[in-house]
């Protein structure tokens, strides 16, 4: 009787549910806020090595004048970047709520205005910019934080009404759609998956039936892809890049930069790739640049702090109690990893080209403000539920 019983705990381990459960029981922690002060300190991490990367591509490709603004160009935004999350710690998922309609709005109004001058700004042929009273930035990567936001919301607001399609999938799905397709005809498409796989990913946890989320995901993204494949030129050859169908100097000088490195790297400013041609290094290619002057262990760090990230994030997402900010942090966080992931995926030949930042260590600016205030909504929301568990804490006491 004792041996059927551990046979059938392994058995039970073996399975896919049964791994999971065992994973989120080991990643729930009572309080929060310590999952959350180490997600803090990781992100800071990433973004001092990302000063220091972009410190290092700009004195060896800039004059002596130029790398100085762009030293004092990177330390401003990072450091705003650090001032931003840090006012969303403050105010977290639920001080935006119920402005969550009005800004959803406002940025479904500037993915339209990409699209004529003088607000939309074209780079590479590219509507992906807009200008407004002289800042300049991308109004696809916020649009992303506050579709996540706004279906937390509405999942949370319909409660068993989540699981009708009329009621509950389809207006959601309807406005993740034209999110998603605005986004597309920038041309960003992998902007525009990256949204769409959010939004579908936060509408399933909340409730949403999968079978519907599914077959949206595979339908208008495959669809999506195999389109763009066939009608964008530049799609097609991006494609074709990635089956080597096509040979692009860009992607190779990219690989050789990544291979480069060895062990330790050529060090610091000591990388020769970025002036041989190969644009891009600082941005959407950065973690070749890693690759080339720090190592292998360079990426292996960045590699584990991100893994670190993920990890912490789970932790905070199981402890947060109230429903809309567990929601909206899961899908906040997640949004992060994802572009990680995709970044590191496209550099190492894994995915076919994309132009996609590497978050906190890319040049950047409305990429690191986007990720630091979706990480400090979700630091947010850990406070609040510390707040809830020690009312009478000493930090309370002070911040009150």
């Amino acid at each position: 009787m004792a041996r059927s019983s551990t046979q059938a705990a392994a058995t039970k381990q073996l399975t896919i549910t049964g791994f999971l459960d065992n994973l989120a029981r080991r990643a729930e922690v009572h309080d929060p806020l310590r999952p959350a002060t180490r997600l803090f300190l990781v992100v800071l991490m990433l973004s001092s090595i990302g000063f220091l990367v972009q410190a290092s591509h700009a004195a060896t490709t800039q004059s002596q004048e130029s790398f100085l603004h762009e030293l004092k160009h990177q330390a401003v935004f990072r450091l705003l970047g650090v001032g931003i999350m840090l006012i969303a710690y403050r105010l977290g998922p639920s001080g935006l709520r119920r402005f969550l309609p009005h800004l959803v709005v406002a940025s479904f109004a500037l993915l339209v205005l990409v699209f004529f001058p003088p607000f939309g700004v074209i780079k590479n042929g590219a509507h992906r910019w807009v200008s407004v009273f002289g800042i300049t930035f991308q109004p696809s990567e916020l649009a992303r934080v506050l579709l996540v936001l706004w279906i937390a919301d509405r999942c949370v607001r319909l409660g068993p009404a989540v699981y009708d399609i009329r009621r509950g999938v389809l207006p959601m799905l309807t406005v993740a759609f034209a999110f998603f397709l605005l986004i597309l005809v920038e041309t960003d498409l992998g902007g525009a998956m990256l949204l769409l796989i959010c939004a579908l990913s936060t509408m399933w946890v909340g409730g949403a039936r999968l079978l519907p989320v599914t077959a949206s995901l595979v339908t208008v993204g495959g669809g999506a892809i195999i389109s763009a494949s066939i009608f964008v030129p530049y799609m097609r050859d991006r494609i074709s890049m990635f089956f080597g169908q096509v040979q692009n100097e860009q992607v190779r000088h990219t690989l050789d930069a990544l291979a480069s490195g060895g062990f330790g790297g050529a060090g610091l400013a000591g990388g020769s790739y970025r002036n041989a041609g190969v644009p891009y290094l600082e941005s959407d290619y950065v973690f070749a640049l890693v690759g080339e002057e720090l190592g292998l262990v360079g990426m292996w760090l960045v590699l584990g702090l991100f893994v670190v990230f993920l990890w912490t994030s789970l932790r905070l997402v199981l402890s947060v109690r109230e429903r809309y900010e567990a929601l909206s942090s899961f899908g906040l966080l997640v949004s992060v990893g994802l572009q990680a992931m995709v970044h590191v995926q496209v550099v190492s030949g894994l995915a076919p080209p994309k132009g996609m930042t590497l978050p906190f260590l890319s040049d950047g600016g409305t990429s690191l403000i986007v990720s630091s205030l979706a990480v400090g909504l979700a630091l947010g929301a850990a406070r609040r539920t510390h707040e809830e568990l020690f009312p009478c804490s000493p930090s309370n006491a002070t911040a009150s």
